[in-house]
């Protein structure tokens, strides 16, 4: 499969050098801000910036929407978030983003503590899509959701679930990242 694979850049965590995922990728040294591996060929893909919030509760259960979508993306949960309006950064992108998917605008956006290059299909197309995660709390367990089904409807939004760690542990299903439910606890601690 082409696409652009990262290792997670998080604070504290010694600069070293990475160990290839896959054989053939080599390093891109022209990209900054953290380790990149990429096949070649993905640089010719459209980018797509998007900023996403990894939202928990007090008993760090983390929001997850559900998309049902035709290959390649599939069905798959992941985090709220998604592209980025033009001038947007990616901080102000995903707090709004947050705000059009759940309703909430009292929720503050947290630090960013993820960043993940996904090949994945978006408007009919190919895409590179560059995203960077922040993390988020509620002070309700379970919080539900604002005047958001419409929104859902339009974006494609079959579901919404709090997962606990173990749920993301044990799960069958696609989870957009993969290292959700490790990420979560490295944050946590």
């Amino acid at each position: 499969m082409d696409g652009v694979f990262q290792i997670p850049r998080q604070a504290g965590w010694p600069k070293r050098e990475p160990r290839p995922v896959r054989p053939g990728l080599r390093r891109d040294a022209a990209r900054t801000g953290g380790y990149r591996y990429y096949v070649p060929g993905s640089e010719e893909l459209r980018l797509r910036r998007a900023g996403r919030v990894i939202v928990l509760d007090p008993e760090d259960r983390v929001l997850l929407f559900r998309y049902d979508e035709a290959p390649p993306n599939g069905r798959h949960w992941c985090t709220p978030g998604g592209g980025l309006d033009d001038g947007e950064d990616y901080p102000a992108g995903a707090r709004r983003e947050l705000t059009e998917e759940t309703g909430w605008t009292d929720v503050p956006i947290g630090p960013e503590v993820y960043e993940h290059v996904r090949i994945m299909e978006y408007a009919d197309a190919m895409v590179r899509q560059h995203e960077r995660f922040y993390l988020a709390r509620v002070e309700t367990g379970r919080r539900g959701l604002g005047e958001v089904a419409a929104m859902h409807v339009s974006d494609g939004i079959a579901a919404w679930h709090w997962w606990t760690l173990a749920e993301l542990d044990a799960t069958d299903e696609l989870v957009w990242p993969a290292s959700l439910a490790d990420l979560i606890r490295w944050q946590t601690g």
